[in-house]
Parts: structure tokens; sequence; C-alpha cells
């Protein structure tokens, strides 16, 4: 689906037929939002060109989105993470979340609390979002209503929250977390989140209900499992991990069921596959990888370099 630069995140619109997914590439050095067809034609970029995005997502029936942004608090792309710390994820404190039509015009900012506000989704009747923000000074999972009102906090565990998605019922969630228990990973934790910094090495999949209630880990393999998302029968769920890699470095999707039974493995690429989505009819699965197309597939002579992450999709085969 694309063919150079990082891209990552993709995610369907109600009706499948669009994409929205975060990119960086020659003139857009810090990750930016754009969309597209899902045969890859009219792709657009639909956020400011400023600062730093992430996590977009489209409302139900297309017409908005919902993305996070630095751009308000620097135009600038913010520095790169310190990684004499080891391999670390930034915490920006600039990200705010932001609604705005599919074109990316009348964009609307929705949190002004201090501090990191990311990785907003929304429930399929468009009514809730829930999102992570570091506005109690950890990393924990918010709702609110779609307008940005009457924000929730569903985690109170220390350690990260994140990464959530409502089941297609709205019932539920699907999130990473990393809840340190041991004094001195707590202590690493809080150190390197002072300096905008989480470690995310050991991250498991967590399911709980929708107003925060009856938590459960489905996951325990003390790999680092993320992105998980829901298939559209609302009782398995899809997800990356580097668990079959005893170095740690290579992720694949994996599918298991809500109860923590059944694990598939889905890709057996030797390079990154992760972030998933299923389309909503169940007959398309998106993701982003390292992979290189493959030869003679149209455009494929126009992957710029190995390590590239693009997006990917194929069809899903019960």
């Amino acid at each position: 689906m694309t063919f150079e630069g990082e891209n990552a995140e993709a995610y369907f619109s109600s009706d499948d037929r669009r994409l929205i997914f975060q990119a960086s590439r020659p003139g857009v050095p810090c990750d930016q939002i754009f969309v597209m067809d899902v045969d890859g034609s009219d792709e657009r970029m639909v956020s400011t060109g400023e600062g730093k995005t992430t996590c977009a997502f489209f409302f139900p029936g297309g017409q908005r989105i919902l993305y996070s942004s630095t751009h308000l608090a620097d135009p600038n792309c913010p520095p790169r993470p310190d990684y004499s710390r080891g391999y670390v994820w930034p915490v920006y404190e600039g990200y705010d979340i932001f609604l705005a039509r599919a074109d990316g015009s009348g964009l609307r900012r929705l949190t002004a609390a201090p501090g990191y506000d990311a990785e907003a989704t929304i429930s399929s009747d468009g009514a809730k979002i829930v999102f992570t923000s570091m506005r109690d000074g950890d990393l924990d999972l918010y709702v609110m209503e779609a307008s940005g009102s009457n924000v929730r906090r569903l985690t109170h565990e220390v350690g990260y929250d994140g990464g959530a998605f409502f089941s297609p019922d709205g019932t539920k969630i699907v999130y990473r977390a990393y809840h340190p228990t041991d004094s001195g990973e707590i202590a690493d934790y809080q150190s390197l989140l002072r300096d905008g910094l989480i470690r995310p090495g050991n991250l498991e999949i967590w399911v709980m209900d929708a107003d925060g209630s009856n938590k459960r880990q489905f996951t325990s393999n003390g790999a680092a499992n993320f992105a998980p998302y829901w298939h559209p029968d609302g009782k398995r769920i899809i997800f990356a991990s580097n668990l079959r890699d005893p170095r740690g470095r290579n992720f694949d999707l994996y599918l298991i069921n809500e109860d923590g039974t059944g694990l598939e493995r889905v890709t057996y690429s030797p390079v990154f596959d992760g972030f998933p989505m299923f389309s909503h009819d169940g007959r398309k699965l998106v993701w982003a990888s390292n992979r290189q197309p493959e030869a003679g597939a149209p455009g494929a002579h126009n992957a710029r370099r190995r390590g590239d992450t693009n997006i990917f999709i194929a069809e899903w085969v019960e």
C-alpha cells in the first residue's frame, strides 16, 4: 500500500473504503496523518504538517477523524529519544488530541490538560473516546465523550496503560500494559517517565469492561505484546509480539481468544509485523511491516530502502 519512508498505524473507515495512517518520508520529517483509499489511491495529508502526530482514527460514518499532535506546543519536530538508556519510546508532553473533518479542516482541540494525551480511539457508535494521559502523573487510560467532556479515569495501577480499542459492541476495551511490581523496576519506570520515556520491553495484553471494571490479563509471556485489535466477532484479538524471537527483535502477528486460549501465529516474516486491524466486515487485514513487497507486485519497484516500514493489506481467510 505504501512504498517509502515510515508508515504505521493504518486503520479502516467504518465502510472499509479508506485508511488513515501516520507517516514520515522525504519532505515530511516527522509523522503526519494521511488518508488513502484501500487500493492505495488518492493519498493525501490531512494533519497540519507541523509538529509530530500519532494515533489517527476515523469516526463512524467517516466524516470526522481523530488524532494527536504536538503542533500547538512546538511547530518543529520534537527531539528524538535518548537511546543511550536502551530501547525506549518517547512520551512527548506536547501531545494533545484533536478532532477534524475527514479532509483535515475544522481542526478542534479536545484535550488541554498538562502532559501527554494521545493513543485515542473511538467506540463504534461514535459516543466515547478512550485514550492514554499523563494528567494525573502516570500513564493511565481515560474515557471521555466525543465532545471531549466528562473525562473519567479507568486505570490506576503503577505503570503504563495504553493502545486501547473498544470491542465492536462497545462493552469492553482491550489494551497493552506494563505494571512493574519490583521496587527496582518501579524506580526505573518512574525515572524514565520523568524524562518523557518508557521502556516497552515487557507489555502484556489486558481486557476490561468499558467502565474500567473487571480487568483481566490474558497474556503472560514476559514479551513485548502490543497493538491489540478486536476481530469483528468480538471474541478474538489480534496483536503483535516478539515472543518467538529469543533476541526480542522480530515481531509477528498472533491471534488469541478473549479468554487467553487458542494462541495462533498469523505471520512468519523475518522482519517486523505490527499494528494490525481487521476490516469491519472481517474480509481484510491491514498492518505495518518492514518486509519488502513481493517481486512483481504492483509498485514493488518503488520500495526505497530495506528497513522502511510500509502498510500492507491482505485477504483474511478463516
